[in-house]
């Protein structure tokens, strides 16, 4: 697999996620209604409540650096997409604070 296949296949793949967690964790129009909610739970922005969540995912990713021959297909599939979404509903958060 070329790389730009690789980044192709993986952006593909968190798109399909994103749009079947919406389904999920949306309430309605709100795509952020957990990290709105786990946010008034400790009092904190959404931000900090979605960060919170995705070190889970960060720590994921660090063991896969700290031990590769752990690494199968399905790990990968799993824990990039999960990182890379976290960053992309983090930017989202970011954007709504910033009134885009």
């Amino acid at each position: 697999m070329t790389f730009e296949d690789m980044v192709k296949r993986r952006l593909e793949m968190c798109e399909r996620t994103l749009t079947a967690k919406e389904q999920e964790y949306a309430d309605g129009a709100n795509r952020f209604h957990n990290f709105d909610a786990a946010a008034r739970v400790d009092n904190e922005t959404p931000e900090r409540a979605l960060w919170g969540m995705a070190k889970k995912h960060l720590v994921s990713v660090m063991d896969l650096v700290e031990h590769p021959g752990d690494a199968t297909e399905d790990l990968l599939d799993e824990k990039i997409t999960d990182m890379i979404n976290y960053l992309l509903l983090l930017e989202g958060l970011l954007r709504r604070r910033m009134g885009d």
